[in-house]
């Protein structure tokens, strides 16, 4: 509630088990119940099965789903709700990807294998010049205080995904850090 408070338009709720974000629908339901009018709730799955998210679905009102996994074009497509396909981004050659996909992009750094997302590690942005999609493209990876001056400066960026740069530690949420972001992307 404190990043809805300085004015974030989305709030993310994990149901990826392994993960130290990791909340539970119902938990997910308490928090999304309360949540003024125009805040997304976007649901973050990781290789999840169409049931499993289907299953989350029949307790959270989630306007949209952030698949962070291994999920197929097709599989991004057959979703009930708006999605969000999260692209790992260490080479050039990466940012390929993207065309695989018709829906709304969201690039991170690339992880180590079977690690999807939430390292809190950049990937040079210098690659994303010139960038074009035919859906909105959003960039998550390390951003913080320190660096969301530059991310804000990427021409063609819609939005960005912000977790571990507003954390005191994985999956602890920082009021004051979330404070200072906010701020300085208002500035």
């Amino acid at each position: 509630m404190s990043a809805v408070q300085c004015g974030a338009d989305a709030l993310g709720f994990v149901f990826y088990a392994k993960s130290p974000r990791f909340i539970t629908p119902q938990s997910a339901q308490h928090i999304i119940s309360q949540l003024p009018p125009f805040v997304v709730a976007v649901g973050l799955f990781v290789n999840a099965s169409q049931q499993e998210i289907d299953t989350v679905l029949q307790h959270c009102s989630l306007d949209v789903i952030q698949l962070h996994g291994d999920e197929t074009p097709a599989f991004c497509a057959a979703q009930s709700r708006r999605a969000i396909k999260a692209i790992p981004i260490a080479a050039a050659d990466d940012l390929n990807r993207i065309n695989d996909f018709d829906c709304t992009v969201l690039l991170d750094t690339k992880a180590p294998k079977d690690v999807y997302g939430g390292t809190g590690t950049s990937f040079d942005w210098n690659m994303l010049k010139n960038l074009k999609h035919t859906h909105p493209i959003l960039l998550a990876g390390g951003i913080d205080a320190s660096n969301i001056g530059q991310a804000l400066a990427i021409d063609g960026i819609y939005a960005l995904d912000v977790s571990s740069g507003v954390e005191s530690a994985k999956g602890i949420k920082d009021r004051q850090k979330i404070e200072q972001l906010c701020g300085l992307m208002n500035e």
